[in-house]
């Protein structure tokens, strides 16, 4: 089959579910077109998945990965309260999977797409040993109004979403992020490489640190886990220590030295998955 076939199999794929308002031209031309609203900021991520990283082709059906690649980008929107708009899919493949397997690829990302309203808008095709994935996602946000990982106070209660440490399938908390913005939630970081580590790097852009108390554990997981495994995909965030909505306080944001974290007085080593640490392999 010649990528021109598989272009054309992708776009009506991608146009069976509809196109999104804001979108002038998807799939078809060199670029995709976005006419943004009055008053809005766009919010831009992309992220890779990578084979042997991130899944093998033994243990996860390619609409499992085609799901996977879309999830980590949309958990990135959701943590900063923005509404999902776009997404350009760039994907390689050895040419033994360019045909049924890139199919069930592109049906398992537009399953996810649909239920968050995000139009596939275009991307890229290429042949290689392996597959590597990159999905690009804008989403929309009032102007001024994004959450972001400098805006903790000391005084703030942490929260979090769900409970940790039992990586699962990934459900971007899309909807929570947004209703935390629009509850005035300033500070906060999708969990993807673990509590402690994506709290270090919440609290070092705030130029705070932090006091865990009790962490939700996921059943089947260790506090262990929950503090250190990664792709939990919940979000971690603070607020005033009065505010209530309705998610688990796990700690306070105290005036320290930035990134330190203590959990019930002993200072937690910083780790989690970091992709140029090799003591984190």
């Amino acid at each position: 089959m010649r990528e021109l076939d598989i272009v054309r199999r992708i776009r009506k794929l991608a146009e069976s579910g509809g196109r999104h308002a804001s979108l002038v031209r998807g799939i078809g031309d060199d670029c995709a077109i976005l006419r943004p609203r009055a008053n809005e900021d766009l919010a831009f991520t992309t992220d890779f998945v990578l084979e042997g990283r991130h899944f093998t082709l033994d243990r996860h059906t390619a609409g499992e990965i085609g799901h996977m690649a879309l999830a980590r980008s949309l958990s990135d929107l959701a943590a900063m309260g923005s509404e999902p708009v776009f997404c350009l899919v760039s994907v390689a493949v050895p040419a033994a999977l360019s045909g049924k397997w890139l199919n069930g690829f592109y049906k398992g990302l537009l399953q996810l797409a649909r239920e968050y309203n995000i139009a596939l808008a275009g991307g890229d095709l290429s042949r290689f040993d392996k597959v590597i994935a990159d999905v690009m996602c804008c989403g929309r946000v009032p102007r001024g109004k994004a959450i972001l990982r400098s805006a903790a106070r000391a005084g703030d209660a942490i929260y979090v979403t769900g409970a940790l440490g039992r990586s699962k399938r990934p459900v971007p908390r899309v909807k929570e992020g947004i209703a935390l913005r629009r509850a005035g939630v300033k500070a906060a970081i999708d969990i993807s490489d673990g509590l402690v580590i994506d709290l270090y790097r919440l609290c070092v852009e705030s130029g705070v640190s932090a006091e865990l108390s009790e962490v939700p554990v996921a059943k089947g997981a260790s506090l262990e886990d929950a503090l250190y495994r990664g792709e939990d995909y919940e979000l971690l965030f603070t607020a005033p220590a009065r505010s209530r909505l309705g998610f688990a306080r796990i700690g306070t944001v105290m005036a320290g030295e930035p990134g330190e974290i203590r959990m019930q007085g002993k200072l937690l080593e910083v780790k989690g998955w970091d992709h140029f640490d090799e003591s984190a392999r």
